[in-house]
């Protein structure tokens, strides 16, 4: 008979090995590592008694050579968990991340959620199972409590961008808040009334916080946001919506993008219609080129490098075994004035 099953590993150890595997199904270590790798030859009730093992244990085979690791047990890695390494911003929070990193003879795994939960999930339990020693997440679940193993077992986990649901990590947060109040104040005092809202998905906690902030910053002028439009998240979404808005009658005078794929696509938009220069622009998040274009293009600009560099300084303090209650560290925005943002409205003075 197999040994009873229980919620901690046989041998007692806080994070389970193949041994402890082994010894709750029932079978040699050999068949364990034959059913863990996919290898053939093992017979169908032996597999399904690993499985049911691996499943009991949250077992995550350790897929890193113990050659190359460290004497300390790690493994010199940090796994980043982005939302899009090919987006400018998901890219310049890794290349920092990798620079910081490499300064101390660590590398960089890096995989991108596309807004997939699952796909966080999935990317999380792989890096983990190739024994990451920290992890940097942009998260796309609405909850994240699932980490929490990993967290008590003293696994560095620090969010950037968007903050953590259901467990106490570090975060590393723009203002978006007060960058999208900033958009359009800047657009009001241009002679702007008409500023059409346009953002990315409404479960991004970003774009509702920048929303916020667009709504409450109209409020302050006295003015009632009349054109908003969710949910955009493809450069086509965007750019077939402004081409929507901009032959309605009436259109705005205005447009605030809440994100840099969505400014991208309405400047497609805009020079379609040949309204690059009549219809006034802010978009928030840089992008490359942005200052070559006609009109150079206004924004609202993060910081993902210095959001980067101090995220890997938490990831690094932590490691080094400093402790201290989580906290959240707020990175500003700023206005980079260059020419679609400052094209005058029709209650300029």
């Amino acid at each position: 008979m197999h040994a009873a099953v229980s919620a901690t590993s046989p041998s007692g150890r806080t994070r389970p090995t193949l041994r402890d595997v082994a010894l709750l199904a029932g079978v040699s270590p050999k068949t364990v590592s034959r059913v863990v790798n996919g290898e053939a030859g093992v017979s169908a009730p032996k597999t399904a008694a690993v499985q049911r093992a691996i499943a009991q244990l949250d077992y995550r085979p350790n897929f890193t050579a113990s050659s190359l690791r460290r004497a300390n047990g790690r493994s010199a890695a940090i796994a980043a968990v982005l939302e899009d390494l090919a987006n400018p911003f998901s890219a310049v929070l890794h290349r920092a991340l990798e620079d910081a990193a490499r300064e101390r003879g660590v590398l960089i795994f890096a995989g991108s959620v596309d807004e997939d939960p699952d796909r966080e999930r999935d990317l999380v339990r792989a890096f983990r199972a190739r024994q990451a020693d920290a992890l940097v997440v942009v998260p796309a679940s609405d909850d994240q409590s699932y980490l929490g193993r990993e967290v008590n077992d003293g696994t560095p986990v620090v969010f950037v961008d968007r903050p953590p649901v259901g467990l106490s990590v570090d975060a590393v947060l723009a203002d978006n808040h007060h960058g999208a109040a900033m958009a359009v104040h800047h657009l009001v005092a241009h002679g702007h009334r008409d500023i059409a809202y346009l953002g990315d998905l409404r479960t991004i906690t970003t774009a509702r916080q920048r929303f916020q902030g667009f709504k409450e910053a109209l409020s302050d002028h006295g003015i009632r946001p009349a054109t908003i439009v969710h949910d955009l998240h493809t450069e086509r979404d965007s750019e077939a919506a402004v081409r929507g808005l901009l032959l309605a009658d009436p259109a705005p005078t205005a447009l605030f993008t809440s994100q840099n794929i969505v400014t991208i696509g309405a400047i497609r938009a805009l020079q379609q219609l040949g309204r690059q220069h009549e219809v006034a622009l802010v978009g928030f998040d840089d992008f490359p080129l942005a200052d070559l274009l006609s009109p150079a293009v206004t924004v609202i600009a993060q910081d993902p490098s210095e959001m980067g560099r101090t995220a890997a300084s938490l990831i690094f303090r932590r490691l080094d075994g400093e402790q201290w209650h989580p906290t959240s560290h707020l990175v500003a925005t700023r206005l980079i004035v260059r020419g679609s943002g400052e094209i005058r409205g029709p209650h300029s003075r």
